[in-house]
């Protein structure tokens, strides 16, 4: 089912954005600028990578705009012992929600029963947070797509995402759509890579995503960046 994004002003909009500043150059200032900005749009969190966790949650108090960060970032290729101590760490540090990167090579195998094995353990580690899970999917075909929603059904995540948006092409609206078709109804799906402007971000929306990943915040809000 897809969205009427007819009536989408720029706050609903918001709503469903994660403020993401992924730049392995940026600084602490970059950080403080990007959690100011999401705060005051209303996005829904700003995702940063975990050395900035602590310096995020500090800086967003108890504004509802929450905490997000990266576990197996950008690459997927950690182990899952290591994808825990991360999710613990980060939780520790003050994040709501985690955004992991599968087991790349489970994916392209579609081998459900270890994805969700390594989702599972991720949903433990953090605690009753949110965590969504990135597949990839312009790396993957339709199988491979649908092996990685039913392995975040089964394992207890909240979500399903697109792409890093390091790798391959980013979201496409065909895969948000097949994703929403098999992700369970209890499961939301964020489309993140390559979002640049509003009729992107409510294409997005209008083929089922509930969230989006943007870099591009202030663009597809109509702001002036800061």
């Amino acid at each position: 089912m897809t969205a009427d994004t007819s009536t989408v002003d720029a706050a609903a909009l918001a709503a469903r954005i994660d403020h993401t500043l992924l730049d392995p150059f940026a600084d602490e200032a970059a950080v403080l600028r990007a959690c100011r900005d999401a705060a005051a749009w209303g996005c829904a969190s700003v995702c940063v990578h975990p050395r900035w966790v602590a310096t995020a949650a500090t800086s967003l108090g108890s504004v509802a705009t929450r905490v997000c960060t990266v576990v197996g970032f950008p690459h997927g290729a950690n182990t899952v012992s290591t994808k825990v101590f991360e999710t613990r760490d980060a939780i520790d540090a003050g994040a709501d929600e985690v955004d992991m990167v599968i087991t790349l090579s489970a994916i392209i195998r579609a081998d459900v029963a270890a994805m969700e094995r390594e989702i599972s353990a991720v949903v433990d580690a953090a605690d009753r947070r949110v965590v969504k899970v990135i597949l990839e999917t312009g790396d993957l075909d339709r199988v491979q797509i649908v092996a990685g929603c039913e392995a975040t059904n089964r394992a207890g995540a909240h979500f399903v995402k697109t792409s890093t948006g390091f790798l391959g092409a980013g979201a496409q609206r065909d895969h948000v759509r097949l994703m929403r078709e098999v992700a369970a109804p209890h499961v939301g799906v964020k489309a993140s890579g390559g979002i640049r402007d509003r009729a992107a971000a409510l294409a997005m929306i209008d083929a089922g995503a509930q969230r989006l990943g943007l870099s591009k915040t202030a663009l597809v809000l109509g702001h002036e960046p800061t």
